[in-house]
C-alpha cells in the first residue's frame, strides 16, 4: 500500500497529526529516532496523552506503520516535520532536532513532494534554515522541484472540545503554489485552512498567540501579587472583570507557566528580535514575572507556615498536582519543577501526589510519591495545590490536610467562607 505521507517526529505533535490523517483515510507512515516509541507504537501502545491504545489500532488498520528507519522521510509525496523546538542551556533556540529531520528529509528529497514544518520556531526558519538544507543536499529547487510551507501546530493537550480537525488550520507557503498545495493537503483532515502571506507570517502568527497568552498570564500573576500586598482578592477581582462582555479576557494566576509552548516560544521571539536590534520591553518583562512565580510561591509557604508557628526548613511539604495541565500527564517544563527546587534550596524535604505521574525527578533526584491522597495530607506539613487535577475534592482537601496553600485558586471560593486555606 503507497504511502500518502511521512511525519517525522511521533510527539505530542507528531502522533495526534499522524491520528487525523489516518482517520480521514490517508495512509500514513511514522518516523522517529527513538526506537523504544517506535517499538511501543507497534504494540500498540500509546506514549501521547491525547492519543488511546484503541486509537493506534485504528490507525493501524488504515495502514499506518511506525519505524526508525529514516529511509521512510522519502518514501511519501508529503512529509511534515513535527520535532522539538526547545531551548539550550542558554535560553537560545536549540533547532538541533530541526537541523536533523531536514537533513535527513534533504537525503531523500525527490521531485514533486511537499514539505511542510510544523515544529514552533522563530520567523525565518523556514525560509533561512530549513530551504538552505533541502536545496543543498537535494540539488533541487524549492518551489520548482518540491514544494515547501510552514504550518504551526496548535495542539491543545486534554481539550476534547477543539481537536485538530476542528481548530483552523494556518499554513504558509514559500511560493503561491505550495501554499495551495499545503492547504488542499491539509483540507482532506482539517474543517478550515487559513492562508497566511507567507512562511514567516505563519511562523510569527504562532508565537504571537503563545506571547499573547505569556503576557496576560505575566500580567495577571503581577496583579495576583499586588493584590495580596493590599489584602484585595484576585480571584474575586477577576471573577467580576470577566463579566465584562467586551474588551476583556480573563486569565487566572498560578505558579508560572508550563508546556513546551508559553514557556519557550516567547524566547524565541526575543531571539529573533535581538537579531535585528530590538529589545521586546513587554515580553522579557512577562518572562521576569512569570519565571519569580516559583520562588513567589515558596515565600508564601513560608510565611503560611511562620503563621502557623513553624519553619519551611525541614517541614515536609507535598506538591497536589505536577503537570503543566490539569488532568493529564505531562510534565514537560511544570512550574512544579521550579517549586521544588525553591524547596529543597530552603532545606525543606518535597514529596508529591499526583494520579497522572507514577515517577517524578527533578534535577535527577527522584521526589517521593504518595499514592494514598489522606495520608499524604494527614503526613505532611503542608500541603501545597500546584495542578487543579479533577480528582481533588475541595472538601476532602480542606478536611484532612494540616495546612494548605493554593497556588491555582481551586478552593478560592471556600477561602472567602472562612476555610482553613491560604489561596494565592
Amino acid at each position: 500500500m503507497a504511502a500518502d505521507m511521512t511525519v517525522c517526529g511521533l510527539g505530542y505533535v507528531g502522533l495526534p497529526l499522524a491520528r487525523e490523517a489516518s482517520a480521514s483515510g490517508l495512509t500514513v507512515i511514522g518516523y522517529d529516532i527513538n526506537e523504544s516509541i517506535v517499538d511501543g507504537l507497534r504494540a500498540g501502545r500509546s506514549h501521547v496523552d491525547d492519543v488511546f491504545d484503541e486509537d493506534l489500532a485504528a490507525m493501524a488498520a488504515t495502514g499506518f506503520t511506525a519505524t526508525a528507519d529514516p529511509d521512510a522521510l522519502g518514501q511519501a509525496p508529503v512529509v511534515v516535520i513535527c520535532v522539538p523546538t526547545p531551548l539550550d542551556r542558554h535560553g537560545e533556540p536549540d533547532l538541533g532536532p530541526v537541523f536533523g529531520a531536514v537533513t535527513g528529509v534533504a537525503n531523500r528529497l525527490r521531485r514533486g513532494m511537499l514539505v511542510i514544518l510544523e515544529s514552533t520556531s522563530y520567523p525565518g526558519t523556514t525560509e533561512e534554515v530549513v530551504l538552505p538544507i533541502l536545496e543543498r543536499a537535494s540539488g533541487l529547487t524549492a518551489g520548482v522541484d518540491f514544494n515547501l510551507a510552514f504550518s504551526p501546530e496548535r495542539i491543545d493537550p486534554g481539550n476534547r472540545m477543539y481537536t485538530m480537525a476542528k481548530t483552523p488550520k494556518v499554513v504558509g507557503g514559500y511560493t503561491p503554489a505550495c501554499a495551495d498545495r499545503a492547504a488542499r493537503f491539509y483540507a482532506r483532515f482539517v474543517e478550515k485552512v487559513v492562508r497566511a502571506r507567507g512562511t514567516r507570517e505563519a511562523e510569527m502568527a504562532k508565537l504571537l498567540e503563545n506571547t499573547y497568552r505569556h503576557v496576560n498570564i505575566g500580567l495577571v500573576n503581577e496583579m495576583a501579587m499586588l493584590c495580596h500586598e493590599l489584602g484585595i482578592d484576585i480571584w474575586d477581582v477577576i471573577e467580576c472583570a470577566g463579566t465584562k462582555p467586551f474588551g476583556f479576557q480573563p486569565f487566572q494566576p498560578g505558579p508560572g507557566v508550563g508546556g513546551h509552548c508559553i514557556p519557550v516560544d516567547p524566547l524565541y521571539l526575543a531571539y529573533k528580535a535581538g537579531q535585528v536590534g530590538f529589545v521586546p520591553t513587554l515580553i522579557d518583562a512577562a518572562e521576569r514575572v512569570n519565571s519569580s512565580m516559583p520562588g513567589y510561591v515558596v515565600r508564601r509557604c513560608a510565611e503560611l507556615l511562620r503563621s502557623h508557628g513553624a519553619r519551611l526548613t525541614g517541614a515536609e511539604v507535598v506538591l497536589l498536582g505536577v503537570t503543566y495541565k490539569a488532568d493529564i500527564a505531562d510534565l514537560r517544563m511544570s512550574p512544579a519543577y521550579g517549586v521544588a527546587r525553591e524547596l529543597r534550596a530552603h532545606h525543606a524535604s518535597v514529596s508529591y501526589h499526583d494520579p497522572y505521574v507514577e515517577d517524578w525527578a527533578v534535577d535527577r533526584r527522584p521526589v517521593k510519591r504518595y499514592t494514598d491522597l489522606r495520608r499524604a495530607l494527614r503526613t505532611a506539613d503542608l500541603a501545597v495545590v500546584l495542578q487543579k487535577h479533577g480528582t481533588y475534592d475541595s472538601e476532602r482537601l480542606l478536611s484532612t490536610a494540616r495546612l494548605l496553600f493554593d497556588a491555582r485558586g481551586l478552593l478560592a471560593d471556600r477561602a472567602r467562607d472562612g476555610a482553613p486555606v491560604e489561596v494565592l
